[in-house]
């Protein structure tokens, strides 16, 4: 998995993408989604990484099955709140 930090006045944001997504876009009928290079480049993280991450972060976005289920185990995120684009998974979490 493939994560980085966006800083942002009114807080961070983490973006988190699958590696083997890095660079690729996934068209579906009326979506087009980039995972681009300049946005979701950033370091190669473990699982242990990432669950560590999502707990620091109010706002992220994730795009990859294996990083949403990971947000998913971790109770994050549930079914209702993940879309599939092309079959990957993709979700974004907001806590208030």
């Amino acid at each position: 998995m493939i994560a980085k930090k966006h800083e942002h006045i009114e807080g961070d944001i983490l973006v988190v993408c699958d590696k083997e997504h890095l660079g690729k876009v996934f068209e579906e009928e009326k979506i087009s989604f980039t995972v681009s290079e300049k946005f979701f480049g950033g370091e190669k993280i473990s699982e242990a990484q990432l669950k560590k991450l999502l707990k620091e972060y109010q706002s992220v976005n994730l795009f990859g099955n294996k990083c949403v289920e990971i947000a998913e185990k971790e109770g994050l995120i549930t079914q209702s709140s993940i879309i599939k684009i092309c079959g990957v998974k993709h979700a974004q979490i907001y806590q208030i």
